[in-house]
Protein backbone atom coordinates (compact mmCIF):
# COMPACT_ATOMS: atom_id res chain seq x y z
CA UNK A 1 0.00 0.00 0.00
CA UNK A 2 1.22 3.18 -0.90
CA UNK A 3 1.66 6.50 1.25
CA UNK A 4 -0.70 7.89 -0.04
CA UNK A 5 -3.33 5.53 0.06
CA UNK A 6 -2.13 4.27 3.48
CA UNK A 7 -3.29 8.73 4.31
CA UNK A 8 -6.27 8.20 2.91
CA UNK A 9 -7.49 5.36 4.74
CA UNK A 10 -6.43 6.66 8.37
CA UNK A 11 -8.28 9.59 7.74
CA UNK A 12 -11.59 7.48 6.39
CA UNK A 13 -11.15 5.79 10.22
CA UNK A 14 -11.15 9.76 12.26
CA UNK A 15 -14.00 10.62 10.04
CA UNK A 16 -16.13 8.11 10.05
CA UNK A 17 -17.18 9.56 13.49
CA UNK A 18 -19.19 11.36 11.45
CA UNK A 19 -21.48 8.76 10.17
CA UNK A 20 -23.07 6.98 13.52
CA UNK A 21 -23.59 3.60 12.72
CA UNK A 22 -27.54 2.24 12.49
CA UNK A 23 -26.65 1.32 16.51
CA UNK A 24 -25.26 4.61 17.03
CA UNK A 25 -28.30 6.38 15.21
CA UNK A 26 -30.65 4.48 17.02
CA UNK A 27 -28.97 5.54 20.85
CA UNK A 28 -28.71 8.72 20.04
CA UNK A 29 -32.74 9.11 18.82
CA UNK A 30 -34.05 7.59 21.73
CA UNK A 31 -32.08 9.83 24.11
CA UNK A 32 -33.63 13.09 21.72
CA UNK A 33 -37.12 11.64 21.53
CA UNK A 34 -37.24 11.44 25.38
CA UNK A 35 -35.87 14.96 25.60
CA UNK A 36 -38.40 15.78 23.28
CA UNK A 37 -41.24 13.74 25.42
CA UNK A 38 -40.35 14.90 28.16
CA UNK A 39 -40.14 18.79 27.11
CA UNK A 40 -43.31 18.91 25.87
CA UNK A 41 -45.21 16.82 28.90
CA UNK A 42 -44.31 18.76 30.89
CA UNK A 43 -44.25 22.47 29.48
CA UNK A 44 -47.22 23.36 30.56
CA UNK A 45 -46.24 23.61 34.26
CA UNK A 46 -43.07 25.04 33.28
CA UNK A 47 -42.39 29.12 33.68
CA UNK A 48 -42.80 30.93 30.47
CA UNK A 49 -39.87 33.05 31.66
CA UNK A 50 -36.74 32.45 33.90
CA UNK A 51 -34.83 35.51 34.89
CA UNK A 52 -30.69 34.18 35.75
CA UNK A 53 -28.12 33.98 33.03
CA UNK A 54 -26.22 30.78 31.44
CA UNK A 55 -22.99 29.47 32.14
CA UNK A 56 -20.83 30.35 29.66
CA UNK A 57 -18.18 28.18 30.35
CA UNK A 58 -20.70 25.13 29.92
CA UNK A 59 -21.70 26.76 26.37
CA UNK A 60 -17.92 27.07 25.12
CA UNK A 61 -16.47 25.43 22.93
CA UNK A 62 -13.84 22.70 24.66
CA UNK A 63 -13.49 20.39 21.56
CA UNK A 64 -13.49 17.46 24.02
CA UNK A 65 -15.67 14.48 23.37
CA UNK A 66 -19.07 14.32 25.38
CA UNK A 67 -22.54 12.32 25.30
CA UNK A 68 -25.37 13.35 23.68
CA UNK A 69 -27.60 12.63 27.04
CA UNK A 70 -24.94 14.92 29.01
CA UNK A 71 -24.91 17.65 26.23
CA UNK A 72 -29.02 17.79 26.19
CA UNK A 73 -28.67 18.16 29.87
CA UNK A 74 -26.33 21.16 29.41
CA UNK A 75 -28.96 22.57 26.71
CA UNK A 76 -31.61 22.17 28.90
CA UNK A 77 -30.01 23.87 31.82
CA UNK A 78 -28.50 26.68 30.22
CA UNK A 79 -30.61 27.54 26.84
CA UNK A 80 -34.16 26.26 27.41
CA UNK A 81 -34.24 27.38 30.91
CA UNK A 82 -32.91 30.98 30.67
CA UNK A 83 -34.78 33.40 29.17
CA UNK A 84 -38.25 34.25 27.90
CA UNK A 85 -39.57 30.21 26.86
CA UNK A 86 -41.00 31.08 23.65
CA UNK A 87 -42.66 27.07 22.96
CA UNK A 88 -44.91 27.71 26.36
CA UNK A 89 -48.32 28.29 25.49
CA UNK A 90 -47.50 30.86 28.72
CA UNK A 91 -45.66 33.42 25.73
CA UNK A 92 -48.00 36.20 26.02
CA UNK A 93 -45.38 39.10 25.68
CA UNK A 94 -44.29 39.15 22.15
CA UNK A 95 -45.98 37.69 18.92
CA UNK A 96 -44.63 34.03 19.55
CA UNK A 97 -42.86 31.78 16.99
CA UNK A 98 -45.39 28.18 17.25
CA UNK A 99 -43.33 25.06 17.47
CA UNK A 100 -46.01 22.60 16.05
CA UNK A 101 -44.43 19.08 16.36
CA UNK A 102 -44.86 18.23 12.50
CA UNK A 103 -42.65 21.13 11.57
CA UNK A 104 -40.02 19.65 13.75
CA UNK A 105 -40.39 16.56 11.69
CA UNK A 106 -40.06 18.67 8.38
CA UNK A 107 -36.75 20.27 9.84
CA UNK A 108 -35.19 16.36 10.72
CA UNK A 109 -35.53 15.98 6.78
CA UNK A 110 -34.53 18.63 5.28
CA UNK A 111 -31.45 18.04 7.48
CA UNK A 112 -30.84 14.50 6.80
CA UNK A 113 -31.63 14.60 2.81
CA UNK A 114 -29.79 18.35 3.02
CA UNK A 115 -31.84 19.76 -0.24
CA UNK A 116 -30.63 23.05 -1.80
CA UNK A 117 -33.80 24.58 -2.51
CA UNK A 118 -32.23 28.01 -3.66
CA UNK A 119 -32.10 26.44 -7.55
CA UNK A 120 -34.39 24.31 -9.47
CA UNK A 121 -31.59 22.57 -11.43
CA UNK A 122 -30.15 21.21 -8.02
CA UNK A 123 -33.47 19.66 -6.61
CA UNK A 124 -36.60 20.76 -9.05
CA UNK A 125 -38.79 19.08 -6.21
CA UNK A 126 -37.75 21.19 -3.73
CA UNK A 127 -38.12 24.49 -5.45
CA UNK A 128 -41.20 22.75 -6.98
CA UNK A 129 -42.70 22.49 -2.88
CA UNK A 130 -41.68 26.30 -1.92
CA UNK A 131 -43.78 27.57 -4.97
CA UNK A 132 -46.74 25.51 -4.30
CA UNK A 133 -46.68 26.89 -1.18
CA UNK A 134 -45.97 30.95 -2.67
CA UNK A 135 -49.11 29.85 -5.35
CA UNK A 136 -51.34 28.47 -2.21
CA UNK A 137 -50.56 31.99 -0.08
CA UNK A 138 -51.67 33.90 -3.33
CA UNK A 139 -54.84 32.48 -3.65
CA UNK A 140 -55.19 32.95 0.14
CA UNK A 141 -54.25 36.80 -0.66
CA UNK A 142 -56.01 37.33 -3.58
CA UNK A 143 -52.19 37.92 -5.52
CA UNK A 144 -51.95 37.10 -9.46
CA UNK A 145 -50.58 33.72 -10.42
CA UNK A 146 -47.57 35.65 -12.09
CA UNK A 147 -46.66 36.98 -8.72
CA UNK A 148 -43.12 35.93 -7.31
CA UNK A 149 -42.38 35.59 -3.76
CA UNK A 150 -40.04 33.80 -1.52
CA UNK A 151 -39.62 31.86 2.03
CA UNK A 152 -37.77 34.11 3.58
CA UNK A 153 -35.99 33.56 7.49
CA UNK A 154 -38.83 36.16 8.65
CA UNK A 155 -40.59 38.86 8.22
CA UNK A 156 -37.26 41.25 8.04
CA UNK A 157 -35.89 39.51 4.99
CA UNK A 158 -39.10 39.30 3.92
CA UNK A 159 -39.59 43.48 4.25
CA UNK A 160 -36.19 44.03 3.07
CA UNK A 161 -36.73 42.14 -0.05
CA UNK A 162 -40.40 43.86 -0.38
CA UNK A 163 -38.90 47.44 0.19
CA UNK A 164 -35.80 46.85 -2.22
CA UNK A 165 -38.73 46.01 -5.08
CA UNK A 166 -39.96 49.07 -4.61
CA UNK A 167 -37.26 50.97 -4.39
CA UNK A 168 -35.95 49.66 -7.83
CA UNK A 169 -39.57 49.68 -9.24
CA UNK A 170 -39.28 53.34 -8.92
CA UNK A 171 -35.85 54.16 -9.51
CA UNK A 172 -35.23 55.93 -6.22
CA UNK A 173 -31.46 56.71 -5.79
CA UNK A 174 -28.30 59.13 -6.17
CA UNK A 175 -29.96 62.61 -6.11
CA UNK A 176 -33.60 61.65 -5.88
CA UNK A 177 -33.06 59.91 -3.25
CA UNK A 178 -33.36 63.13 -0.57
CA UNK A 179 -36.44 64.38 -2.60
CA UNK A 180 -38.56 60.57 -2.34
CA UNK A 181 -41.15 60.24 0.69
CA UNK A 182 -42.45 57.11 1.89
CA UNK A 183 -45.72 57.37 4.30
CA UNK A 184 -46.02 55.19 7.33
CA UNK A 185 -47.21 54.67 11.07
CA UNK A 186 -45.26 55.21 13.60
CA UNK A 187 -45.88 51.71 14.66
CA UNK A 188 -44.80 50.24 11.62
CA UNK A 189 -42.25 47.26 12.79
CA UNK A 190 -38.75 48.67 13.24
CA UNK A 191 -37.34 46.24 10.56
CA UNK A 192 -38.68 48.45 8.01
CA UNK A 193 -36.43 51.20 9.19
CA UNK A 194 -33.87 48.75 9.21
CA UNK A 195 -34.26 47.90 6.06
CA UNK A 196 -34.42 51.59 4.42
CA UNK A 197 -30.33 51.99 5.82
CA UNK A 198 -29.72 48.71 4.40
CA UNK A 199 -30.91 49.55 0.89
CA UNK A 200 -29.12 53.14 0.60
CA UNK A 201 -32.56 54.73 1.55
CA UNK A 202 -31.58 56.06 5.22
CA UNK A 203 -31.85 59.83 3.65
CA UNK A 204 -35.43 59.60 2.21
CA UNK A 205 -38.13 61.93 3.65
CA UNK A 206 -40.34 59.59 6.06
CA UNK A 207 -44.14 61.31 6.52
CA UNK A 208 -45.52 59.39 10.12
CA UNK A 209 -49.38 59.34 9.17
CA UNK A 210 -51.81 60.84 11.86
CA UNK A 211 -53.35 57.69 13.32
CA UNK A 212 -56.87 57.84 14.85
CA UNK A 213 -57.70 56.30 18.28
CA UNK A 214 -57.82 53.03 17.39
CA UNK A 215 -53.77 53.13 16.19
CA UNK A 216 -54.98 53.05 12.35
CA UNK A 217 -53.71 55.26 9.61
CA UNK A 218 -56.16 58.47 9.06
CA UNK A 219 -56.15 57.95 5.12
CA UNK A 220 -57.46 61.17 4.36
CA UNK A 221 -54.48 62.63 6.01
CA UNK A 222 -52.38 60.23 3.70
CA UNK A 223 -54.07 61.86 0.34
CA UNK A 224 -53.44 65.26 1.58
CA UNK A 225 -49.91 64.94 2.72
CA UNK A 226 -49.38 63.56 -0.36
CA UNK A 227 -51.16 65.94 -2.35
CA UNK A 228 -49.02 68.11 -0.51
CA UNK A 229 -45.68 66.90 -1.24
CA UNK A 230 -46.32 66.10 -5.03
CA UNK A 231 -47.12 70.33 -4.69
CA UNK A 232 -43.86 70.95 -3.51
CA UNK A 233 -42.28 69.07 -6.20
CA UNK A 234 -41.18 65.90 -3.96
CA UNK A 235 -41.85 62.56 -5.12
CA UNK A 236 -44.17 60.06 -3.31
CA UNK A 237 -43.60 56.45 -4.03
CA UNK A 238 -43.95 53.93 -1.11
CA UNK A 239 -46.53 53.81 1.24
CA UNK A 240 -46.22 51.20 3.64
CA UNK A 241 -49.69 49.69 5.91
CA UNK A 242 -49.57 46.97 8.59
CA UNK A 243 -52.34 44.44 8.79
CA UNK A 244 -51.65 43.69 12.61
CA UNK A 245 -48.92 46.01 13.93
CA UNK A 246 -46.84 44.88 16.92
CA UNK A 247 -47.80 47.13 19.68
CA UNK A 248 -51.68 47.26 19.08
CA UNK A 249 -52.61 44.35 16.63
CA UNK A 250 -53.95 47.31 14.49
CA UNK A 251 -54.71 46.91 10.78
CA UNK A 252 -54.69 50.20 8.58
CA UNK A 253 -57.65 51.03 6.50
CA UNK A 254 -56.36 49.18 3.79
CA UNK A 255 -58.72 49.46 0.67
CA UNK A 256 -58.99 53.26 0.97
CA UNK A 257 -55.39 53.45 1.34
CA UNK A 258 -54.63 51.16 -1.79
CA UNK A 259 -57.05 53.47 -3.78
CA UNK A 260 -54.66 56.64 -2.80
CA UNK A 261 -51.83 54.75 -3.86
CA UNK A 262 -53.02 53.48 -7.19
CA UNK A 263 -54.42 56.94 -7.52
CA UNK A 264 -50.99 58.76 -7.14
CA UNK A 265 -49.06 55.61 -8.85
CA UNK A 266 -47.26 54.86 -5.42
CA UNK A 267 -45.57 51.35 -4.28
CA UNK A 268 -48.20 50.40 -1.72
CA UNK A 269 -46.32 47.59 0.46
CA UNK A 270 -48.64 46.25 3.64
CA UNK A 271 -46.83 44.69 6.44
CA UNK A 272 -48.74 41.53 7.52
CA UNK A 273 -46.08 39.62 9.20
CA UNK A 274 -48.06 38.91 12.30
CA UNK A 275 -51.57 39.33 11.32
CA UNK A 276 -52.04 38.25 7.44
CA UNK A 277 -53.14 34.65 8.01
CA UNK A 278 -55.96 35.81 10.76
CA UNK A 279 -57.76 36.45 6.88
CA UNK A 280 -58.31 32.50 7.45
CA UNK A 281 -60.91 33.30 10.24
CA UNK A 282 -64.26 34.28 8.78
CA UNK A 283 -64.77 36.63 11.38
CA UNK A 284 -62.20 38.58 10.31
CA UNK A 285 -62.11 38.45 6.74
CA UNK A 286 -63.64 42.14 6.46
CA UNK A 287 -60.66 43.98 8.06
CA UNK A 288 -58.44 42.65 4.99
CA UNK A 289 -60.18 43.93 2.45
CA UNK A 290 -58.28 45.61 0.36
CA UNK A 291 -55.18 43.58 0.73
CA UNK A 292 -55.19 42.23 -2.81
CA UNK A 293 -54.28 45.38 -3.74
CA UNK A 294 -50.78 45.53 -2.21
CA UNK A 295 -47.96 45.57 -4.90
CA UNK A 296 -46.00 43.47 -1.85
CA UNK A 297 -47.08 41.83 1.17
CA UNK A 298 -45.24 40.32 4.29
CA UNK A 299 -46.65 37.51 6.14
CA UNK A 300 -44.78 35.25 8.93
CA UNK A 301 -45.95 31.55 8.92
CA UNK A 302 -43.82 31.17 11.88
CA UNK A 303 -47.14 33.26 13.48
CA UNK A 304 -49.87 32.43 12.28
CA UNK A 305 -49.50 29.40 11.14
CA UNK A 306 -47.62 28.38 14.44
CA UNK A 307 -44.56 27.53 12.87
CA UNK A 308 -41.06 27.77 14.78
CA UNK A 309 -38.77 30.48 14.00
CA UNK A 310 -37.13 31.23 10.99
CA UNK A 311 -39.31 31.08 8.03
CA UNK A 312 -41.36 34.29 6.77
CA UNK A 313 -43.11 34.89 3.25
CA UNK A 314 -42.94 38.13 0.46
CA UNK A 315 -45.08 37.88 -2.49
CA UNK A 316 -44.96 40.26 -4.64
CA UNK A 317 -46.67 41.49 -8.37
CA UNK A 318 -43.96 42.65 -10.19
CA UNK A 319 -41.74 40.43 -10.96
CA UNK A 320 -38.79 42.25 -13.21
CA UNK A 321 -38.88 44.92 -10.04
CA UNK A 322 -37.37 41.83 -7.85
CA UNK A 323 -35.31 40.30 -10.43
CA UNK A 324 -33.09 43.57 -10.71
CA UNK A 325 -31.52 43.30 -7.58
CA UNK A 326 -31.53 39.97 -7.28
CA UNK A 327 -31.07 38.01 -9.77
CA UNK A 328 -27.52 37.18 -11.27
CA UNK A 329 -25.27 34.51 -13.28
CA UNK A 330 -22.10 33.46 -13.12
CA UNK A 331 -20.14 31.20 -15.09
CA UNK A 332 -20.17 28.24 -12.68
CA UNK A 333 -23.82 28.10 -12.50
CA UNK A 334 -24.40 28.02 -16.30
CA UNK A 335 -25.84 23.95 -16.20
CA UNK A 336 -28.69 26.17 -13.47
CA UNK A 337 -30.11 28.75 -15.30
CA UNK A 338 -32.45 26.94 -17.79
CA UNK A 339 -35.93 25.67 -16.03
CA UNK A 340 -39.05 26.78 -15.93
CA UNK A 341 -39.54 27.82 -12.35
CA UNK A 342 -38.69 30.76 -10.32
CA UNK A 343 -35.56 30.38 -9.05
CA UNK A 344 -35.69 30.98 -5.23
CA UNK A 345 -32.07 32.58 -4.91
CA UNK A 346 -33.66 35.05 -7.63
CA UNK A 347 -35.77 36.38 -5.96
CA UNK A 348 -33.60 37.18 -2.25
CA UNK A 349 -30.22 37.85 -1.01
CA UNK A 350 -30.00 34.49 0.06
CA UNK A 351 -28.52 31.94 -2.58
CA UNK A 352 -27.84 28.86 -0.17
CA UNK A 353 -30.83 28.89 1.48
CA UNK A 354 -32.32 26.40 4.41
CA UNK A 355 -35.14 24.36 2.73
CA UNK A 356 -37.98 25.86 4.59
CA UNK A 357 -40.58 24.83 2.76
CA UNK A 358 -40.71 21.57 4.08
CA UNK A 359 -41.47 22.25 7.59
CA UNK A 360 -45.07 24.28 6.10
CA UNK A 361 -45.42 21.77 3.73
CA UNK A 362 -45.26 18.32 5.47
CA UNK A 363 -48.03 19.85 8.88
CA UNK A 364 -50.56 21.11 6.06
CA UNK A 365 -50.36 17.97 4.26
CA UNK A 366 -50.69 15.87 7.77
CA UNK A 367 -53.10 18.23 9.13
CA UNK A 368 -55.18 19.95 6.97
CA UNK A 369 -56.48 24.00 7.05
CA UNK A 370 -58.95 23.48 9.49
CA UNK A 371 -57.09 22.68 12.95
CA UNK A 372 -54.75 26.07 11.56
CA UNK A 373 -58.15 28.27 11.74
CA UNK A 374 -59.94 26.78 14.59
CA UNK A 375 -56.78 27.78 16.20
CA UNK A 376 -56.63 31.43 15.34
CA UNK A 377 -60.30 31.88 15.78
CA UNK A 378 -59.50 30.45 19.53
CA UNK A 379 -56.84 32.87 19.81
CA UNK A 380 -59.57 36.01 18.52
CA UNK A 381 -62.45 34.85 21.84
CA UNK A 382 -59.30 34.37 24.46
CA UNK A 383 -58.12 38.02 23.89
CA UNK A 384 -61.57 38.75 24.54
CA UNK A 385 -62.02 36.57 27.55
CA UNK A 386 -58.80 37.81 28.93
CA UNK A 387 -60.01 41.34 28.65
CA UNK A 388 -63.26 40.76 30.54
CA UNK A 389 -61.08 39.00 33.27
CA UNK A 390 -58.89 42.19 33.09
CA UNK A 391 -61.73 44.87 33.44
CA UNK A 392 -63.50 42.41 36.22
CA UNK A 393 -60.24 43.01 38.67
CA UNK A 394 -59.68 46.76 38.15
CA UNK A 395 -57.58 47.17 34.96
CA UNK A 396 -58.45 49.71 32.10
CA UNK A 397 -58.09 48.25 28.44
CA UNK A 398 -56.85 50.03 24.98
CA UNK A 399 -59.50 50.23 22.52
CA UNK A 400 -60.76 46.58 21.17
CA UNK A 401 -58.62 45.13 19.31
CA UNK A 402 -58.95 44.13 16.08
CA UNK A 403 -57.11 40.67 16.52
CA UNK A 404 -54.79 39.28 19.37
CA UNK A 405 -52.75 41.98 20.59
CA UNK A 406 -54.02 44.20 23.09
CA UNK A 407 -52.89 45.89 26.29
CA UNK A 408 -53.90 47.20 29.46
CA UNK A 409 -52.86 49.14 32.40
CA UNK A 410 -53.78 49.46 36.44
CA UNK A 411 -54.93 52.51 37.58
CA UNK A 412 -53.36 53.94 40.34
CA UNK A 413 -54.73 57.42 42.64
CA UNK A 414 -51.60 57.32 45.19
CA UNK A 415 -49.25 56.66 42.76
CA UNK A 416 -48.32 57.54 39.35
CA UNK A 417 -49.85 55.42 36.74
CA UNK A 418 -46.63 55.06 34.60
CA UNK A 419 -44.06 54.17 38.02
CA UNK A 420 -46.86 51.53 39.15
CA UNK A 421 -47.18 49.67 36.41
CA UNK A 422 -43.35 49.75 35.53
CA UNK A 423 -43.42 48.04 38.70
CA UNK A 424 -45.79 45.61 38.36
CA UNK A 425 -44.55 44.41 34.78
CA UNK A 426 -40.97 43.56 37.09
CA UNK A 427 -42.55 41.75 39.19
CA UNK A 428 -44.46 39.54 37.15
CA UNK A 429 -41.28 39.07 34.85
CA UNK A 430 -39.71 37.98 38.43
CA UNK A 431 -42.86 35.34 39.07
CA UNK A 432 -42.20 33.95 35.90
CA UNK A 433 -45.45 31.82 35.81
CA UNK A 434 -46.40 33.79 32.41
CA UNK A 435 -45.08 35.87 30.07
CA UNK A 436 -45.71 39.47 29.28
CA UNK A 437 -44.10 42.50 27.75
CA UNK A 438 -44.26 46.49 28.11
CA UNK A 439 -44.94 49.12 25.58
CA UNK A 440 -45.78 52.73 25.45
CA UNK A 441 -48.59 54.14 23.63
CA UNK A 442 -48.54 58.01 23.55
CA UNK A 443 -46.20 58.15 26.47
CA UNK A 444 -48.27 55.95 28.41
CA UNK A 445 -46.08 52.80 30.34
CA UNK A 446 -48.64 49.74 29.31
CA UNK A 447 -49.03 46.04 29.77
CA UNK A 448 -49.17 44.32 26.42
CA UNK A 449 -50.70 40.65 25.34
CA UNK A 450 -50.24 38.79 22.44
CA UNK A 451 -52.11 35.94 21.95
CA UNK A 452 -50.65 33.78 19.80
CA UNK A 453 -49.33 30.47 21.09
CA UNK A 454 -51.20 27.25 19.76
CA UNK A 455 -50.40 26.34 23.17
CA UNK A 456 -51.97 28.81 24.79
CA UNK A 457 -55.44 27.99 26.20
CA UNK A 458 -58.50 29.50 28.60
CA UNK A 459 -56.45 27.84 31.38
CA UNK A 460 -53.35 30.02 30.04
CA UNK A 461 -55.39 32.75 30.73
CA UNK A 462 -57.06 31.94 34.33
CA UNK A 463 -53.38 31.04 35.59
CA UNK A 464 -52.38 34.70 34.00
CA UNK A 465 -55.29 36.06 35.89
CA UNK A 466 -54.14 34.32 39.04
CA UNK A 467 -50.58 35.60 38.53
CA UNK A 468 -51.48 38.93 38.16
CA UNK A 469 -53.67 39.14 40.96
CA UNK A 470 -50.72 38.12 43.49
CA UNK A 471 -48.34 40.16 40.92
CA UNK A 472 -50.83 43.54 42.29
CA UNK A 473 -50.56 42.50 45.74
CA UNK A 474 -47.05 42.69 45.49
CA UNK A 475 -46.81 45.74 44.00
CA UNK A 476 -49.15 47.95 46.72
CA UNK A 477 -47.04 46.21 49.30
CA UNK A 478 -43.76 47.32 47.78
CA UNK A 479 -45.17 51.04 47.54
CA UNK A 480 -46.25 51.14 50.97
CA UNK A 481 -42.93 49.92 52.28
CA UNK A 482 -41.34 52.16 50.47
Amino acid sequence: MDKLTNKILNLEKISAALEPSLLDRNKMNNQLQDFINYFIETIDDSPAYYSGKPDTNKLSITLKKKELKNLLAIYHKEVVKKGINPASGGHLGYIPGGGIYAASLGDVLASITNEYAGMYFASPGAVVMENELLNWMKTIFGFPKDAVGNLTSGGSIANLIALTAARDKHQIKNEKITKSVIYLSEQVHHCVHKSLRIIGLEDVIVRFLELDKNSKIISKKLAQQISTDIANKLTPFLVIASAGTTDTGAIDPLEQIGKIAKHHNLWFHIDGAYGGFFILSESKKQLFKGIEMADSLVIDPHKGLFLPYGIGTVLIKEKEAVFHSHHYTANYMQDATANVEVNPADVSPELTKHFRGLRLWLPLQLHGLAPFIACLDEKLLLTTYFRNQLKAIGFKLGPEPDLSVSYFWYPSKTIDENIFNEKLINIIHKDGTVFLSSTKIDGKFVIRMAILSFRTKKATIDKTIQMIKNCIVQTKAYFKNN
